[in-house]
């Protein structure tokens, strides 16, 4: 290993520690930070288990090291998601994706002639492609203008860079066929890194992370001391009658885009209203409360008793019986039934 390598290699695994203690100052409020804290442990792991005369040494005691090595696309994949979907919840295909890649990487480094290296890079590639289609997904319904920003840059150069070292490592057998995959990793990682912690010290924690809890309906957020700006009112004003009387939130497919174009103002100008004044981060969130209100509503209504809560859902424009419920109880911290009954004076 040249010196120019093991110098951005150290610089690397210095950030990451650095950052890791950064992101678990935050970790008991924000999941997010719990995740990107493991993330940085991992990342700094990789580039002490990848470095060259170490990537296939079979010493047992590399086997800890390894563990977070292989699992990094994945716990890759987790923190994007938990960066751009404030309703992510970790679940068993992560856990899958995670335990798959580290099997394939100790198959790589134990197996009698190294074949699994190849499967892990390509399984590792996928992850990351995988992570670009989570983030360009949600791109439009993420409202946070400055987190959209910041978040779409870093993690599309982050996930392309994997993706790339992924592919050289399969066509440089890992660096046996010369120097350039050392130096592609160490350098790009260091940069990455620094990217990295440029974006969170330019940020507060409020502004990239979602504080964990029960997700409430924000109610309009007074102007601060600037005075009222008419087009904003009579925006707000457009919007409410499109959600109260027309209630367009029970549309099929209903997007920023649709929606903005029916009031006749630019994406960027109702995104921001419904971010600043009404204190949205997520466009689908933002229509899902309209949809839990008027379910909500339905199911306090006695002369409603009778009509079944999945009519009721589905008349207010939930697509989808899991995305009702989970969103019901992330609201009120009760099932749809629970709610009911309590509604009604009786103990469920």
């Amino acid at each position: 290993m040249s010196f120019l390598e093991a110098g951005a290699r150290g610089g690397t695994i210095t950030l990451a520690l650095l950052l890791t203690l950064l992101l678990l100052r935050d970790a008991r409020r924000f999941a997010a930070a719990r995740y990107g804290a493991l993330f940085t442990v991992s990342l700094a792991a990789q580039q002490a288990a990848l470095a060259k005369g170490v990537a296939i040494d079979p010493a047992l005691w590399l086997a800890p090291l390894r563990l977070l090595t292989f699992a990094n696309p994945a716990l890759f994949l987790v923190v994007a998601s938990a960066l751009f979907d404030d309703e992510f919840a970790l679940g068993w295909p992560h856990v899958a994706a995670a335990t798959a890649l580290v099997g394939l990487g100790f198959w790589g480094v134990y197996g009698a002639d190294h074949a699994g290296y190849d499967y892990f890079n390509i399984a590792s590639a996928l992850c990351l492609v995988l992570t670009l289609w989570h983030v360009a997904s949600g791109l439009r319904g993420d409202l946070v203008e400055a987190r959209r920003r910041l978040r779409l840059v870093l993690v599309v150069a982050v996930a392309l860079f994997g993706a790339f070292v992924s592919v050289l490592a399969i066509l440089t057998r890992g660096g046996e066929t010369g120097p350039a995959f050392g130096y592609v990793v160490g350098l790009g990682a260091l940069t990455m890194t620094f990217a990295f912690a440029t974006t969170l010290l330019s940020l507060t924690p409020e502004g990239l992370f979602h504080r964990v809890g029960l997700q409430r309906l924000p109610e309009e957020r007074p102007a601060a001391s600037e005075p009222p700006d008419p087009r904003e009112a009579a925006l707000l004003g457009a919007l409410r009658r499109e959600l109260e009387q027309n209630r367009i939130y029970r549309e099929e497919g209903l997007g920023i885009g649709g929606l903005a174009h029916r009031l006749g103002v630019p994406e960027y100008r109702l995104r921001r209203l419904i971010n600043q004044r009404l204190g949205h981060r997520n466009f689908a969130a933002f229509l899902n409360g309209c949809r839990l209100d008027e379910t909500m509503a339905a199911l306090d209504d006695p002369t409603q008793a009778e009509v079944p809560i999945l009519t009721i859902a589905l008349d207010a424009g939930f697509q989808s019986v899991a995305t009702f419920n989970r969103a019901f109880k992330a609201r009120t911290g009760l099932t749809p039934s629970e709610y009911r009954v309590r509604g009604q004076g009786v103990d469920p």
